[in-house]
């Protein structure tokens, strides 16, 4: 690195990606450097390592090269800067969320285990099911909780197929993000991309519940009652719900599909 610049080896390592990576979205004309050294070697500045790791976090999210080529904050004025920042500040925030939920019920555990000196194994593995998962499924907690029917179903997907049901969890966790990322970018319900989306939250419904529709008003009730949710988390699901309402009902009506029902329970 010399003068603030880096070079494509220098940037890979510094933000653990390949050269092969960074040479790709040269070529794709997703990250082009910002100079060249008199021997044609590409160099790269902060700005440069900043739009690497805005195009890294959207490809985490699932976006396609081709969608995140078109919605990259271009990061040349303040305004852009306040924006990127405003998005990674939710992203934090929800892992804090996260992090100290799964403290509470480890506090939660423990002050049961002194008062009754016995231990519900069932709950503890449970939780140790979601950190060895780095809290991503952590949501199936109120779950296990609130629907019997329910939980007995996402239980048997972490025990019968452990892959999928991590899986599963990782892909809401995902489409909320991009739920919002969406709406900061201020696409509509209505849009091509909200259409996607909408297919996506369908198609992940549908695989949850392995085609089993007499789990939705488990699902809607738990969506519906948040009064344990954190408030990170109740902020999240609020905007989620707001912008997956419309897109599910227009979804719905443009493919002939009739579930009453899920579009009342976002309504509600």
């Amino acid at each position: 690195m010399k003068d603030d610049l880096f070079t494509v080896g220098e940037l890979a390592k510094k933000m653990n990606v390949t050269v092969r990576t960074l040479q790709y979205y040269d070529k794709e004309g997703l990250l082009n450097p910002s100079a060249r050294s008199e021997g044609g070697r590409r160099l790269y500045t902060k700005k440069d390592m900043v739009l690497l790791y805005q195009i890294l976090s959207m490809k985490y999210l699932g976006f396609s090269l081709e969608e995140i080529k078109n919605n990259l904050i271009s990061l040349d004025n303040p305004e852009d800067i306040y924006k990127l920042l405003e998005e990674q500040t939710k992203a934090i925030e929800y892992e804090i969320d996260n992090l100290n939920r799964v403290l509470e019920a480890i506090k939660a555990l423990k002050k049961s285990v002194t008062q009754t000196n016995t231990v519900d194994f069932n709950r503890y593995a449970d939780i140790v099911s979601l950190i060895r998962t780095k809290n991503e499924g952590f949501l199936s907690v109120e779950f296990f909780n609130e629907d019997e029917e329910l939980a007995t179903h996402i239980k048997g997907l972490f025990e019968d197929n452990p892959e999928l049901g991590i899986g599963l969890f990782q892909k809401y966790q995902q489409m909320c993000d991009k739920t919002i990322s969406l709406k900061a970018q201020g696409k509509t319900p209505d849009s091509k991309e909200g259409q996607i989306l909408a297919k996506e939250w369908w198609d992940l419904i549908f695989t949850f519940t392995g085609g089993n529709m007499e789990l939705l008003p488990g699902i809607l009730s738990f969506s519906e009652n948040r009064e344990n949710w954190s408030e990170g988390m109740r902020t999240q699901q609020k905007a989620v719900d707001e912008f997956m309402e419309e897109a599910l009902s227009i979804y719905f009506q443009k493919n002939s599909i009739d579930f009453p029902e899920l579009e009342e329970g976002y309504n509600d």
